[in-house]
């Protein structure tokens, strides 16, 4: 009895993961160049489930948990902005930008210029180029970004962006303002800059609630299937006492 609560709490655990990933994917379907996680799972056997008063020989026992969490790296709608400082990706690159941590990752090219006139993502990192970060004076304009990376504006040439790729993105690390830390980063060169366009998070919203509904069902079926076993425990131990008595 005990282990089929163990193997129902098990499962409960794991749905409970996989509802945590739902509800970020959902809250993060209008977060420009999100990309979308899902979790994997594995059947863990335990050996045997050992008991001294088993009257047949021990059998093994099957858990759930989650094995690992993969990134989905699939397109986002690309939408044109008009906007000299967005900029999407055509391809599996990402932007590199300065962070308090060190350099971080990120598909999100919806950018700015900070006071002192320095080229930032929304979080305030300065968007990395291959020198540095790229710097804009006060009385610049008709910023370009070609699609090479390289930047100018009515001043000249400012740079390139720093356009990054990974033979496994799976290895990446997911870290909190939509950035991805980790891997081994080499220069894009199957990617391409789209000025004036953002990338959206590749989230579909239908498939998202559909998938929570499914979860929070399959997590509702095995609280009632714990409780049920709890009960057949209780009436058991409650059985047993009345015949002791």
């Amino acid at each position: 009895m005990e282990n089929a609560q163990l193997i129902s709490l098990s499962r409960q655990i794991a749905l409970q993961r996989q509802m945590d990933v739902v509800a970020n994917n959902m809250a993060n379907i209008n977060t420009t160049g999100f990309k979308a996680e899902n979790i994997l799972f594995e059947e863990y056997v335990m050996p045997v489930a050992r008991d001294n008063d088993f009257k047949t020989p021990d059998q093994p026992l099957s858990y759930v948990q989650d094995w690992a969490t993969i990134h989905d790296m699939t397109g986002g709608a690309v939408v044109q902005t008009g906007s000299e400082l967005d900029v999407a990706l055509n391809g599996d690159g990402f932007f590199a930008v300065q962070t308090p941590a060190g350099e971080r990752y990120t598909k999100s090219g919806a950018f700015q210029l900070n006071a002192s006139g320095t080229l930032v993502d929304l979080n305030g990192n300065p968007v990395l180029g291959q020198g540095g970060p790229i710097t804009f004076g006060p009385s610049e304009t008709g910023i370009l970004i070609g699609a090479d990376g390289s930047v100018s504006s009515s001043a000249g040439a400012k740079g390139r962006l720093r356009m990054v790729e990974f033979a496994n993105p799976q290895a990446l690390t997911r870290e909190g303002n939509n950035l991805y830390a980790g891997g081994t980063p080499v220069t894009a060169t199957k990617t391409r800059a789209m000025q004036g366009f953002i990338e959206k998070s590749n989230v579909s919203g239908v498939s998202e609630v559909t998938e929570l509904i499914r979860v929070t069902r399959a997590y509702e079926s095995m609280a009632s299937m714990t409780q049920r076993q709890d009960d057949l425990r209780r009436s058991a131990i409650q059985r047993l006492g009345d015949a002791n008595a």
